[in-house]
C-alpha cells in the first residue's frame, strides 16, 4: 500500500525504543514508554496560507526526527504501526 499525506501532514515511521537498561535489565514490552523519536517516510506537500500561496514542509523522507509523546494517529501499513502527524507536533530534527 501506499500512502501520500496531505496538507501538512507527515507520515512517521517510530523507532525501536530500548531494550536493556545501562545496568543490563530486560524491560518487557508492557513497561516500556513508547519513544518519542522516528524517522520521517513521507511528507505532504505543505500547507497554503490565506492568500492561497503554499507554505512548503522543512522536513524530507530519511530526516530523524523529535516529536511530541502525544502526537499522531497510529496506522498500519502493510502490518507495520507508522504514525501520521501535522508538522507543528514535530519538535526537532535530530542531527548526526
Amino acid at each position: 500500500m501506499n500512502v501520500k499525506p496531505l496538507q501538512d501532514r507527515i507520515l512517521v515511521l517510530r523507532e525501536e525504543g530500548e531494550q536493556i537498561t545501562a545496568g543490563g535489565i530486560i524491560i518487557p514490552d508492557t513497561a516500556k514508554e513508547k519513544p518519542l523519536e522516528g524517522k520521517v517516510v513521507s511528507v505532504g506537500p505543505g500547507k497554503t496560507d490565506k492568500d492561497g500561496k503554499r507554505i512548503p514542509i522543512e522536513l524530507k523522507p530519511g530526516d530523524r526526527i523529535l516529536f511530541s509523546r502525544y502526537a499522531g494517529t497510529e496506522i498500519k501499513i502493510n502490518g507495520v504501526e507508522h504514525l501520521m502527524m501535522r508538522e507543528d507536533d514535530i519538535l526537532a530534527i535530530i542531527e548526526a
